[in-house]
């Protein structure tokens, strides 16, 4: 079996593609990657060399190249996206195109080719913001940043091909994910690098914007279990059930750096900036018997460790990206 990954170059679908190559029994798939490698994709979150992994560089936009990879792939698991909300606020085009012409690209290969299942990775800001309580898969969308918009577009693309021409789509919604190899764009590795550098980091508003925190092992480990378990035409949440406001973050990130509050630079928040995230996860728990077994501590803990002693990998992106990475 084949399964193609698209944006496998990226923090969680390198994770994800680790995940299928660490299986090593005699029906273990090979693993196709296809990606752009963007500036938060880089070949070096990938075990390239590896049995049962081909690397094809190119764009999920290209409908020649998705066909003949299509043509070769059993199941196919969604990653590739634009995914920072900053940068979609600064201009959305990018994200339109890759997040919706470049899945509907995808959709029209695996139903050309009779391709299922179709796992299609999605996030929760595509609810938009809840005050009290957590959202179930059945919640109206109601996105309200670009990244969201296009992401929630995706997601009913996807899922008219399942109702429309019955393509094996699944459809997962996940909470924030943290881990190793995550871009140092994102709120995480961006106040951890910032901190091991000595500089200050950048707080929107009051801090006050909560969000759900799930380690990128946990989530693929969701993920498979939908591939491999989940039910054509559903959506499953993944969440990682640790709530924190992002300056009770921005404290656990300053302790485990060994630095205080004066490294903090309160900015200006963010244009629409969603109060709260949180997503019901007992479908997936009940159906699939989906669990986060990292406890946030723990992995919070092994994550700092994880930058503080690789700073090869991190330091050249933070070169390249100079000038124009985002506040978090």
């Amino acid at each position: 079996m084949n399964v193609l990954v698209t944006g496998a170059a990226g923090f969680i679908g390198s994770a994800y593609v680790r995940t299928l190559l660490a299986d090593d029994s005699p029906d273990a798939p090979r693993v196709t990657v296809l990606d752009k490698l963007t500036y938060a994709g880089t070949l070096a979150n990938l075990p390239v060399g590896r049995p049962r992994l081909d690397f094809v560089h190119g764009d999920i936009c290209d409908a020649a190249l998705v066909d003949k990879l299509m043509a070769d792939a059993d199941q196919v698991v969604h990653f590739a996206a634009e995914s920072h909300v900053d940068r979609s606020i600064e201009g959305a085009g990018e994200f339109v195109l890759t997040n919706v012409v470049g899945t509907q690209t995808l959709l029209d290969a695996a139903l050309r080719h009779g391709v299922g299942p179709f796992v299609h990775i999605s996030t929760d800001e595509v609810y938009g913001s809840i005050e009290h309580g957590s959202w179930p898969e059945g919640h109206p969308l109601a996105p309200n940043s670009p990244y969201s918009a296009s992401k929630a577009s995706s997601d009913l693309l996807a899922l008219a091909c399942h109702r429309t021409h019955g393509l094996d789509v699944r459809v997962t919604r996940c909470s924030n994910n943290y881990g190793p190899r995550q871009f140092p764009e994102k709120v995480i590795p961006l106040f951890v690098t910032r901190l091991l550098d000595g500089l200050q980091v950048p707080l929107y508003g009051d801090g006050r914007n909560v969000r759900d925190w799930l380690h990128v092992e946990d989530h693929c480990r969701g993920i498979d279990l939908v591939r491999t378990q989940g039910r054509p035409g559903e959506v499953y949440h993944l969440g990682g059930g640790t709530e924190l406001t992002n300056r009770e973050l921005t404290g656990l990130l300053l302790e485990a750096c060994g630095a205080g509050w004066d490294r903090v630079e309160h900015v200006p928040d963010r244009k629409g900036h969603d109060l709260r995230y949180s997503v019901d996860w007992s479908k997936a728990h009940d159906e699939l018997g989906y669990r986060p077994r990292r406890d946030f501590t723990t992995g919070l803990a092994e994550t700092v460790a994880w930058y503080r002693d690789n700073r090869a990998w991190w330091e050249p992106l933070k070169r390249q990206s100079a000038g124009r990475l985002p506040v978090g």
